[in-house]
């Protein structure tokens, strides 16, 4: 079962959908469409509160034409050893200046929550139960001090002008 979570805790009633050969969206769902597919619909209608689902090989700068008309922007985490999507959510937030809702999809564990959020990641589909267990506790691991800027912004600690600490 996966579930939705931002920092303000789960998201009732996500009408966001993945659609997979078992899966199909319903009636009240919204589809999160692959890229080929967002674009070949965008250049085809004037719709807006799109939703797009990034996969890693994908090039996340072919959607900037696009992001005025994204509600949501899926960066896709295929496994924990797969850091694409993490340069595709700073790739939005920094230099294609995305400021919608951009969420963490696929193998998203507790570890990574972090450094996701860090990224840019507002939401988090977790399916995998540590994750879900450890969220629904509170218990969100930190990481003290980074030594790279990052979409959110950080205190500067004291001492060297390029390690932040955690907001």
């Amino acid at each position: 079962m996966t579930r939705v979570w931002k920092e303000t805790g789960f998201v009732g009633n996500d009408p966001w959908v993945i659609e997979t050969d078992e899966l199909k969206a319903g009636e009240d769902d919204k589809v999160l469409l692959p890229l080929d597919q967002l674009i070949e619909r965008a250049e085809n209608s004037n719709d807006v509160g799109l939703g797009v689902l990034i996969k890693p090989a994908d090039d996340v700068r072919k959607l900037e034409p696009y992001l005025y008309r994204l509600e949501i922007v899926a960066v896709e985490f295929p496994a924990f050893s797969d850091g694409r999507a993490f340069s595709h959510a700073s790739l939005l937030r920094d230099r294609l200046a995305y400021k919608n809702e951009l969420r963490a999809v696929g193998d998203v564990l507790i570890d990574q929550i972090p450094l996701m959020l860090r990224c840019g990641v507002d939401s988090f589909a977790v399916k995998n139960a540590t994750a879900l267990k450890r969220l629904e506790e509170g218990r969100l691991p930190g990481i003290a001090v980074h030594y790279q800027p990052t979409a959110r912004h950080a205190d500067k600690s004291g001492g060297y002008s390029w390690r932040r600490r955690s907001a």
